[in-house]
């Protein structure tokens, strides 16, 4: 690895980890109620937002209401973002004239942004209009994410709270992270990105002469192209800081006018990991001792870090085929990188953005060698808890802290506890979905698609590369990250459902769960430590809490990434 992509990777860790605790006090704050620097200007707002929707801030919810409060209000969004596709012909912003979306092309939109998953099968750029973008994607952007970290509140509420029925109100939660937390970050980081050139404007496509006039289709001289523009620095921000990843143009962040310097790309994979990073600080603020919030960020490092390098050595190393005929020797596998950008920058994104369930690419995942692009698709198969989306990643991993401390408990013949709470038979029951649905609809998804002639049309590549791309294609929108290889036709009736529906089961089927859990630790009675209670912040637990998360994720995707990367990896080698 160069000197130049490990300076860039210690950089990147040093400026994460500095900001993790202010982020993390300000966003503990938020959710406490208590002073945090923008009451002034938004304390007011805040109000006002109660008043027009009729909702009453001291009015607390039931586990039950809670879940029942979080899937309208994301079905409605879903809803929404459906009819504006559908209606794009006809409304104002559409200085392309583009048609309305097809059916299912904008289900599988409506639920990917609702979702958080941010799955694109189109090119934003020739498919959506301005106000589609703006006024639901972008808006979808903000609400998933607020409702990710509404809902990793809710349960951090049931973990401190004792005997009793509620566990937070829902529309307070989700007004104060978007209002608080998401809108001011967004803000700073779209005026920064607009600095480094990525375009905000309502101006229609630019035709620019060429440099080198090419030959069309036709026979005919090419002397311009068409260059589309929008208001994409705003879309941009969010996408990053809410782990969402939709990119306004078909190439995403590999885009120039998306991602146009080494300083924007390092803001916007600075972005990523930035709020997920954060959580664990404020978990530990919210639960009374921080040292629980830096344990479950040691243990997302302690398998993020390890499995982001080997990405990194991975790509460096180079393709063996392509090194033999004399192209980049030693530079790495530069196949569908940025030149700008390097081997380190993209890998390192790779990495972060499918730890993260952000899904947002600045390289092709698909021309990744085969070891390169398992990271990121096991990355995701872990269940999206090494950092994970906002809120979700962390609930989902402290889901994975209930597991272990039971597993704990079983080893020394003891009630397990956490926190003070004892984990029985209901908890582990519902943890025990949350772990288990991602993989069910991975696999299962992946089993119909390469059995159907439907699903294996879409194959451009035969053989394990194939089956990769059907896999990871599962494997982001079952875990709803919204990444792709982008060597698969998706935009097809059978992937558009079949992906629509792995998302909707991905995300909602884990948040009632989730909130049940919240519910039923909220009755409970705290329990005092005793000198047969399990440390949860120790070195022992963090090993202990990844070698888990670990191990279900080996359990459950081995066999099929042997069928996939590791089959390819040995045939690229083979010979040599």
């Amino acid at each position: 690895m160069t000197a130049t992509a490990w300076i860039e990777i210690a950089a990147y860790f040093a400026v994460l980890l500095a900001l993790v605790k202010p982020l993390g006090w300000f966003m503990a704050r938020v959710y406490a109620g208590e002073p945090c620097g923008l009451d002034a200007p938004l304390k007011p707002l805040e109000r006002g937002l109660y008043r027009i929707a009729g909702v009453k801030p001291e009015a607390e919810m039931t586990w039950r209401q809670y879940a029942i409060a979080v899937l309208l209000f994301n079905a409605l969004g879903a809803l929404a973002v459906y009819g504006l596709q559908r209606a794009q012909g006809w409304l104002p912003l559409n200085p392309q004239h583009l048609p309305g979306v097809a059916p299912d092309l904008a289900f599988n939109t409506a639920v990917s942004f609702a979702t958080n998953t941010n799955w694109q099968a189109y090119s934003g750029e020739s498919t959506l209009s301005d106000l589609s973008q703006m006024l639901g994607l972008a808006v979808q952007n903000f609400l998933s994410a607020a409702t990710g970290m509404a809902v990793l509140v809710a349960l951090i509420r049931g973990i401190t709270r004792k005997q009793v029925e509620t566990i937070g109100n829902f529309w307070v939660d989700v007004t104060r992270s978007t209002l608080f937390i998401l809108l001011p970050l967004s803000f700073v980081l779209a005026v920064a990105l607009v600095s480094q050139g990525v375009v905000q404007s309502f101006a229609a496509t630019v035709e620019v002469p060429l440099a080198v006039p090419q030959t069309g289709p036709d026979g005919q001289p090419v002397t311009m192209q068409s260059i589309p523009l929008g208001p994409a620095a705003s879309q941009i921000a969010i996408k990053q800081l809410g782990t969402n990843g939709g990119g306004f143009f078909g190439v995403n962040s590999a885009h120039p006018l998306e991602n146009p310097t080494p300083l924007s790309n390092f803001l916007q994979v600075l972005a990523i990991l930035l709020i997920p990073a954060a959580l664990c600080y404020t978990f530990g603020d919210l639960v009374g001792d921080k040292r629980q919030g830096w344990a479950i960020l040691a243990a997302m490092l302690l398998i993020f870090v390890p499995l982001t390098l080997g990405c990194v050595l991975a790509e460096q190393a180079g393709n063996p085929r392509l090194t033999a005929l004399g192209v980049d020797p030693g530079a790495g596998n530069m196949e569908g990188k940025e030149v700008r950008l390097g081997v380190g920058a993209s890998a390192l994104w790779a990495g972060a953005t499918t730890a993260a369930s952000n899904g947002s690419v600045n390289s092709m995942h698909d021309s990744y060698t085969p070891l390169g692009g398992l990271v990121p698709m096991w990355l995701m198969q872990l269940g999206e808890v090494v950092f994970g989306g906002v809120g979700s990643g962390l609930y989902g991993m402290l889901v994975f802290a209930i597991v272990a401390v039971f597993i704990a408990g079983l080893m020394v013949g003891r009630t397990p506890e956490y926190l003070g709470k004892k984990i029985e038979a209901r908890e582990m029951k519902l943890a025990s979905l949350v772990i288990l649905i991602p993989p069910m609809v991975v696999l299962g998804g992946t089993a119909v698609a390469l059995s159907l002639e439907a699903g294996r049309a879409s194959i451009t590549n035969p053989g394990p590369h194939g089956l990769s791309q059907v896999l990871y294609a599962f494997s982001s929108a079952g875990n709803n990250n919204g990444s792709a290889f982008a060597g698969l036709g998706v935009n097809t009736l059978f992937y558009n459902l079949m992906l629509g529906f792995a998302m909707l089961l991905s995300r909602f089927w884990l948040i009632v769960p989730v909130l049940a859990i919240a519910g039923a630790l909220a009755r409970k009675k705290g329990i005092p430590v005793s000198a047969g209670t399990l440390p949860t912040h120790t070195p022992l637990f963090v090993v202990m809490l990844a070698g888990i998360v670990v191990l279900v994720g080996a359990l459950t995707f081995v066999p099929a990434l042997a069928l996939g990367p590791i089959v390819e990896h040995l045939q690229l080698h083979a010979g040599r």
